[in-house]
């Protein structure tokens, strides 16, 4: 399942990507990076959002709700949800100017790909920043992308992440730093438009995020890992609950459940055999132990839908949760050794 929106009037599906074809086979490809006003078209995002108040009906009358109203899609009159009457709407061209404000030129802003979900409440965009991260001295390169996505159904904020893609497997890498914040979150408020506008700010935390990442990626590629030590990391870092913690720092491996010990055996594999993990700055390295988690969440996993696979990739969801604690726990074995490990 894809989750993609279908327009019936157009009898198209809401989505673009350049290039390649995304997993779902679904929507436009095309061969050039477009403009911000090509990719509207391209993903079906040339529709207007309304405000609309809301009646109850009683006996042949219309009562208004006070204070609350419904959103709706205008061109195809599909309701997306209930708002309050400080909600403000951030239509798609607006979410599109917020990234052709942050990069000018030929050299900007790259619109990889973008999209609508369900009847078009949720729309997405990814755009490549100017540059890679290279890791090590050979080709092992790294994209860097801007991923935005907003709601129009009042169930969400506008939200901003950054996240670096590896170009030999798009995996994708949501390293969580400790001193600084990946994701950034703007209300649907009277002045969300400004805060949009206000892109020279979040390019400063994109800017600031990537070159830590290039650094700390480039320790770890120096710092070995044996085997066995990759799979407690595994284990450590896919932990759900207190209960198995518990049960791995005992050694209890009889009360560790099935769908865990599935979970880490199928991480540790694709740490063992994939390609992009038998590379030289992944192989036996803490930035190969780091990429088979991430990589297990972004690769291997199934998810429902495509909405569910970037909620918990990106928006704070299991796999991004799982993402930063992997981060602390390999810096933490670069600087410490095995002793990162350590349970007790």
């Amino acid at each position: 399942m894809h989750n993609i929106n279908f327009n019936d009037r157009t009898g198209t599906y809401s989505f673009f990507s350049v290039q390649r074809t995304a997993w779902h086979g679904l929507g436009k490809v095309v061969t050039d990076y477009p403009t911000s006003a090509e990719a509207i078209r391209y993903a079906g995002l040339d529709y207007q959002v309304e405000k609309m108040p809301l009646f109850t009906h009683w006996e042949q009358r219309e009562n208004p709700v006070p204070d609350h109203f419904a959103t709706r899609r205008a061109d195809t009159g599909q309701t997306f949800g209930v708002v309050g009457n400080k909600y403000h709407i951030v239509q798609n061209t607006d979410a599109f100017s917020f990234f052709d404000g942050i990069v000018g030129g030929g050299d900007g802003i790259l619109y990889e790909t973008a999209g609508a979900l369900g009847k078009g409440e949720r729309i997405f965009i990814t755009a490549k920043l100017p540059g890679y991260i290279r890791v090590g001295k050979g080709e092992d390169l790294t994209d860097k992308y801007i991923f935005l996505t907003n709601t129009h159904d009042g169930m969400g904020s506008i939200t901003v992440a950054f996240t670096p893609i590896r170009i030999v497997c798009q995996n994708t890498l949501n390293a969580a730093l400790s001193d600084m914040t990946q994701i950034v979150r703007i209300r649907h408020t009277a002045n969300a438009e400004q805060r949009l506008r206000d892109a020279h700010k979040v390019m400063g935390l994109a800017n600031t995020f990537f070159d830590q990442v290039d650094g700390i990626f480039n320790h770890w590629a120096k710092t070995p890992i044996g085997d066995k030590h990759v799979q407690k990391l595994i284990e450590l870092a896919m932990c759900p609950n207190d209960r198995t913690w518990d049960a791995l720092q005992k050694g209890d491996r009889d009360s560790l459940s099935t769908n865990f010990k599935n979970c880490c055996e199928d991480a540790f594999a694709y740490a063992m055999a994939s390609d992009a993990q038998l590379m030289e700055t992944t192989r036996g390295t803490v930035f190969g132990a780091y990429n088979a988690i991430t990589g297990y969440y972004q690769n291997v996993r199934s998810y429902k839908t495509e909405n569910d696979k970037v909620k918990s990739t990106l928006l704070g969801g299991t796999a991004q949760r799982r993402a930063n604690r992997a981060f602390g726990l390999c810096d933490a074995y670069r600087k410490f050794g095995a002793d990162a490990l350590n349970m007790n």
